[in-house]
């Protein structure tokens, strides 16, 4: 079971640590079995946090027995931290740990030397001191998150989410992680930089649609026009556009386009079936319509997205 440590100092914003702990405590695996085995550790044993403290039931030798590292973020992140997490960060990522910081961990990870000519992120609000403290850090605030490979850093909030959410799919796939995402309740996509790697849930679902949008995605290989939808529906497509507009804030096209992203994704992912193939089963006129969506959607076309979401193989369930 892949395990990991998540990291409270004195002053963690329990936003911050909070995210980790719910999100990676809930994944299973697809035979159902827990995913992760995630671990609470602090320099102390009382972590103030805030407006309460925390009794933390794991030290910092736990970090030597994890496979991720996360440090969330702290209230004051220009406080001096100790010798004793840095050098106990510094062996983790020595090792070959994967270490992850959210919102202004970045801080912690910059100090103990875990970013020096890397491209980093952190809370926008906090990226010109972190790129003034350490210049050879090339500070990016206009992204989520920031993956070098061993070493990954997020912006503010609930781009922590969006972070784990990617570990979780670089770990064990696309349909962990959309249960993932369900689970945290997570927009079908979020604004901002490297929208290739943010987890595309399934199209939200609100009840009175639902009925029509399992029909869209069953049919996802048809040329779908407004006008089958709102037949489906029984009702017009002026109706129809503006349910869709009020319960999904886009339109009945959009979210039809979106559907087959995202299966596309998952085929890509999951088949060794060619781009003509999946552009047929997923309902575009051909290949390079494919392409010319995956473009404008992910930054990148179908065959870099397959190399890239393929190149890690996801790791065995753990057995009863």
């Amino acid at each position: 079971m892949h395990q990991i440590a998540i990291l409270a100092l004195h002053g963690v914003v329990p936003f911050d640590l909070a995210t980790p702990c719910e999100l990676f405590g809930r994944v299973c695996s697809t035979t159902g079995a827990a995913a992760y085995g995630v671990r609470v550790c602090g320099e102390a044993p009382q972590v103030k946090a805030g407006l309460f403290d925390l009794r933390v039931p794991w030290g910092l030798d736990a970090l030597a027995l994890a496979d991720t590292v996360i440090v969330p973020g702290t209230a004051d992140p220009l406080l001096p931290v100790s010798d004793e997490v840095l050098g106990a960060l510094k062996a983790a990522a020595e090792r070959g740990a994967r270490i992850a910081s959210i919102c202004s961990g970045a801080f912690v990870l910059a100090a103990a030397g875990l970013l020096y000519g890397l491209r980093a992120t952190t809370h926008w609000l906090a990226a010109p001191e972190l790129a003034r403290r350490y210049p050879a850090i090339e500070v990016d605030a206009n992204v989520l998150y920031v993956d070098n490979g061993q070493v990954l850093t997020s912006a503010g909030a609930s781009a922590g989410l969006d972070l784990c959410l990617y570990m979780v799919r670089r770990d064990w796939g696309a349909a962990v992680a959309a249960e993932a995402a369900r689970l945290a309740v997570m927009p079908l996509e979020r604004e901002g930089g490297q929208a290739q790697f943010i987890v595309h849930a399934p199209p939200s679902s609100q009840a009175s649609l639902a009925p029509l949008m399992a029909w869209m995605e069953q049919h996802l290989h048809q040329p779908l026009t407004l006008e089958d939808m709102a037949c489906e529906a029984a009702t017009s497509t002026r109706t129809l556009s503006r349910r869709f507009l009020e319960q999904t804030g886009t339109t009945p096209l959009q979210w039809l386009l979106t559907a087959r992203v995202r299966r596309a994704q998952q085929l890509l992912e999951s088949t060794d079936g060619s781009v003509e193939q999946i552009a047929t089963r997923t309902g575009f006129a051909s290949s390079a319509a494919l392409r010319q969506r995956f473009l404008h959607t992910l930054g990148m076309g179908p065959q870099q997205y397959r190399r890239a979401w393929r190149a890690d193989k996801a790791p065995v369930p753990p057995t009863a």
